[in-house]
């Protein structure tokens, strides 16, 4: 018996038995405190149920690693080896998944941050279009022609995140020019009016109209409306199509840049 117990490592049956009470300690430890652990994550509701099972996870590794270490130490092996090998390999995992773990912990951020969530749209990494799933590795999302992209988490924290879902009003912004020969008092009544055909412009807060800016050849006039989100769209083009009826029943003159040229006879 201590022949075979020597050839295995182990220093005697003493050793063994000590071992064997030590394992059996740790996997008792390690259930009381994955349980412990599982409970506090349940507790924060704000968690999602991808990150609790990740981190419960990786606790779990983690205690299984130091109980092997520590039942290794118990039946006499040198760990000092062990404890080496495995910094070894973690370093060399951790270089390898580098980019890997870089979009992992990203998504962990992004789960509980929170910058949107899944159906809002958004403007990130130089994309637009509306949320469809955060991964763990990926954010996936549908651009405005119906391409699926996916974007790798990283890039996402590490961006500027325009969302334009998150308020429920949302403000439309356009410009419009008219001829010189057409009066400021003219111009706005007609803007006003065709802001008062849609009622889904909203009144409160208050329509916008004023002259901008005297171009070469025309006069810019700003307008700024307020909308509920889901209606930008349907304003923004609404509005344009708008202006244009009531200019021309208004008989507001629309205007480019253009250059007039004038020939003098001697």
């Amino acid at each position: 018996m201590s022949q075979v117990l020597s050839t295995l490592g182990i220093s005697s049956v003493e050793a063994l038995l000590s071992a064997i009470a030590t394992l059996v300690i740790c996997i008792i430890a390690i259930k009381i405190v994955t349980n412990i652990v599982e409970k506090l994550l349940a507790r924060n509701a704000k968690l999602d149920a991808t990150i609790r099972h990740y981190i419960s996870s990786g606790v779990r590794t983690l205690l299984w690693v130091i109980a092997i270490i520590i039942v290794a130490n118990a039946l006499g092996i040198n760990t000092t080896s062990l404890v080496a090998l495995v910094s070894v390999a973690g370093l060399a995992l951790s270089l390898s998944i580098q980019n890997v773990m870089s979009n992992l912990f990203s998504g962990i951020t992004l789960l509980i941050a929170k910058p949107f969530t899944t159906g809002d749209f958004v403007e990130v990494a130089g994309k637009t279009g509306t949320i469809k799933a955060i991964g763990l590795f990926y954010t996936q999302m549908d651009t405005l022609d119906n391409i699926a992209i996916s974007i790798p988490n990283a890039d996402v924290t590490g961006a500027v995140v325009n969302n334009y879902s998150k308020e429920p009003l949302r403000r439309v912004d356009r410009t419009f020019t008219a001829s010189y020969e057409s009066s400021t008092e003219d111009v706005k009544a007609a803007i006003f009016d065709a802001i008062s055909k849609d009622s889904r412009i909203l009144a409160d807060p208050a329509p916008f109209v004023r002259l901008l800016e005297y171009k070469g050849s025309t006069v810019e006039y700003v307008v700024r409306v307020w909308c509920k989100n889901a209606d930008y769209w349907d304003v923004y083009f609404n509005l344009n199509e708008n202006v244009r009826e009531s200019f021309a029943a208004k008989g507001v003159k629309f205007s480019y840049e253009h250059v007039n040229v004038h020939i003098v006879e001697k």
